[in-house]
C-alpha cells in the first residue's frame, strides 16, 4: 500500500479534477471556432448540408460547454482550499490573471451564447453570425489568460518578492513570458485537432452505419482537411516549444530524455523505450537511435543537454511519468499525421467515405486528442516539479495544512461524484453524437405569425379569421 503525504493528496486531487475539467474547454475552444465556420459557409454559399451539421454540433456543444462551466467551478475553490501557500505567494499576479479572464472571455461568452444557443429564428443571420464569432473569440481569450497565468508558473518573470510574496512589477513581462506563446499556441491547436478527431470520429461511426448522407460525408471530409493542414503544424510548434523549454527548464528536458549523464565528445541518442529508475539513476532497457536526440534538441550531430545528474536528486522531476507521458502525445501525435496522410490519399482514390480500415481508423483516433492533451499536460504540469512556481517557490510550500484524513476523504468523495457526474454527462454526448444528421424541410423559420412558432393565439390558422367566420371553415 502506497505511503501517501498530505502533499501527494492534494497533487492526486487536483490532478484528477484538472484532468477532467480539460476535456471539455478543449472541445468547446474547438467547436465554437467549427461552428463558426459553418454558419459562415452556410450564409456565403446558402447550402443546407452547413446549416443542418451547425444545429447538429449546437447542441453537443451546449452540453459541453455546461459541463466545462461546471468542473471548472472546483478549480477555483482548490486554490483557497488546497493550495493556500500558492495563493498568498502568488495571489497578486494570478488573480488579477484570472480576473482578467472573467472580465474578457466570460463577460463576452454569456454576452452572445444565449443568443447563438436559442437566437436562430429570432435574430438576423448577420447578428447570429457575430454571436457565433463572439462565443469562439471568448473562448480563445480564456485560454490565453488561463495560459499567461500557467505559463507565468513555468517560466516566472516581470515581479519582485516583497515580505515573502510575489509583488508584480512589469505586467507585460509577466502574460507575456518566455513560455507564453508557446504554450499558447501549442494549447490551441491541440484543442483544433481534438476536435476535428471527434468530428471525424462520428462521421465515421455514422458510415460505417451505413447512414451515407451529405452532412456526414461533409463532416469526415472537413475533419480530415483539418487534420491533414494542422497535425504537421502542430509538431513544428511542439519543437519551438520543446527547444525553449529545453533553455528555460532543462531538468524538465532532461526527464523527458531520460538522459542521465553526458559522456565527453558523445550525443545525445532519441530513447524510444526506457524504464527511468529515479532511485538508481539510469533508465532500464532503453533502446534508442544513436545522434537523433542531438539533432532534434540541438539541430546539431553531437550536440549535448543538461543530463538529470547535473541538478540535486531534490530538483529532479519524476522521469518514470513524464518520460512516457510524453511519449503518449508524440506518439498519437504522429498517428494523427498518419491519419491525415491517408485520407488525403483515399480523397484521391475517392474512396474516403468507403473503406472500412479507414474509416475504423479514423473511429479510433477519435478520443486520442484529448488523450494526447492530457498527456501532454501531465508532461508540463509534472514535468515542473518539485516546484510550484519554476525556481522560486516548492510545492511541498504551497500545499495548505490539512490532514491526510480529510484529504483523502474529500478525494475519494471527488472520484465518486465526477465518475457519475461527468460520466453521465459524457455518455449523453456520445448519444447526441450517435443520432442521425438531420436533413433540411423546407419551413417557414418561425417568427410572429408564421407557421412552427405562433406568437399569438389567433394566429394559427392559414386564412384569415373574423367573428363573421363560421367556426366550421376555420383551420385549427
Amino acid at each position: 500500500m502506497p505511503d501517501f503525504s498530505a502533499l501527494d493528496l492534494a497533487r492526486i486531487q487536483f490532478a484528477f479534477t484538472v484532468s477532467f475539467h480539460i476535456i471539455f474547454p478543449s472541445i468547446t475552444i474547438g467547436l465554437a471556432s467549427y461552428l463558426f465556420v459553418l454558419e459562415a459557409l452556410w450564409l456565403k454559399t446558402s447550402k443546407d448540408v452547413y446549416k443542418d451539421l451547425y444545429h447538429y454540433w449546437l447542441k453537443i456543444f451546449g452540453v459541453n460547454f455546461g459541463m466545462g462551466v461546471v468542473s471548472g467551478l472546483v478549480m477555483a475553490y482548490q486554490f483557497g482550499t488546497n493550495w493556500s501557500g500558492f495563493s498568498t505567494f502568488s495571489g497578486s499576479i494570478t488573480g488579477p490573471l484570472l480576473t482578467y479572464e472573467v472580465l474578457t472571455a466570460f463577460f463576452l461568452e454569456a454576452g452572445f451564447l444565449g443568443v447563438m444557443m436559442f437566437g436562430w429564428s429570432r435574430v438576423g443571420p448577420g447578428l447570429h453570425l457575430l454571436s457565433t464569432a463572439m462565443v469562439a473569440l471568448g473562448t480563445l481569450i480564456s485560454a490565453t489568460w488561463i495560459l499567461a497565468s500557467n505559463s507565468w508558473m513555468q517560466t516566472p518573470q516581470g515581479f519582485e518578492i516583497a515580505n515573502g510574496v510575489a509583488v508584480p512589477t512589469d505586467w507585460w513581462q509577466i502574460i507575456f513570458n518566455p513560455s507564453f506563446p508557446y504554450r499558447l499556441l501549442h494549447m490551441s491547436v491541440a484543442a483544433f485537432l481534438a476536435t476535428a478527431l471527434m468530428v471525424g470520429a462520428a462521421g465515421a461511426w455514422h458510415l460505417l452505419r451505413k447512414q451515407n448522407s451529405i452532412g456526414v460525408r461533409t463532416m469526415l471530409s472537413m475533419a480530415m482537411w483539418m487534420l491533414l493542414i494542422v497535425a504537421p503544424i502542430q509538431a513544428v510548434i511542439g519543437d519551438f516549444h520543446g527547444l525553449n523549454t529545453l533553455k528555460h527548464q532543462p531538468a524538465k528536458i532532461a526527464a523527458i530524455e531520460g538522459h542521465w549523464q553526458n559522456h565527453d565528445g558523445k550525443a545525445v541518442p532519441l530513447l524510444l523505450f526506457g524504464l527511468p529508475d529515479m532511485k538508481e539513476e539510469k533508465t532500464h532497457f532503453s533502446v534508442g537511435v544513436p545522434h537523433l536526440g542531438s539533432l532534434i534538441l540541438t539541430h546539431t550531430w553531437d550536440g549535448q543537454i543538461p543530463a538529470l545528474k547535473d541538478f540535486p536528486a531534490e530538483d529532479r522531476p519524476n522521469a518514470s511519468i513524464i518520460f512516457w507521458s510524453f511519449r503518449i502525445m508524440v506518439g498519437l501525435g504522429l498517428l494523427m499525421i498518419a491519419l491525415g496522410i491517408w485520407s488525403l490519399w483515399l480523397r484521391y482514390q475517392q474512396l474516403l467515405f468507403s473503406h472500412k480500415g479507414f474509416l475504423r481508423f479514423a473511429l479510433c483516433m477519435g478520443p486520442t486528442g484529448v488523450i494526447a492533451i492530457l498527456a501532454g499536460w501531465f508532461t508540463t504540469e509534472v514535468g515542473r516539479q518539485p516546484w510550484v512556481v519554476y525556481g522560486i517557490m516548492r510545492t511541498a510550500d504551497a500545499v495548505s495544512n490539512h490532514d491526510i484524513a480529510s484529504l483523502a476523504a474529500s478525494l475519494a468523495l471527488f472520484v465518486v461524484v465526477y465518475l457519475f457526474v461527468f460520466g453521465v454527462g459524457i455518455g449523453y454526448l456520445l448519444h447526441l453524437m450517435r443520432l442521425p444528421v438531420p436533413h433540411s424541410v423546407h419551413e417557414p423559420d418561425g417568427g410572429p405569425g408564421q407557421a412552427r412558432q405562433p406568437m399569438r393565439p389567433l394566429s394559427t390558422p392559414d386564412e384569415p379569421f373574423s367573428l363573421t367566420t363560421p367556426l366550421s371553415n376555420a383551420k385549427e
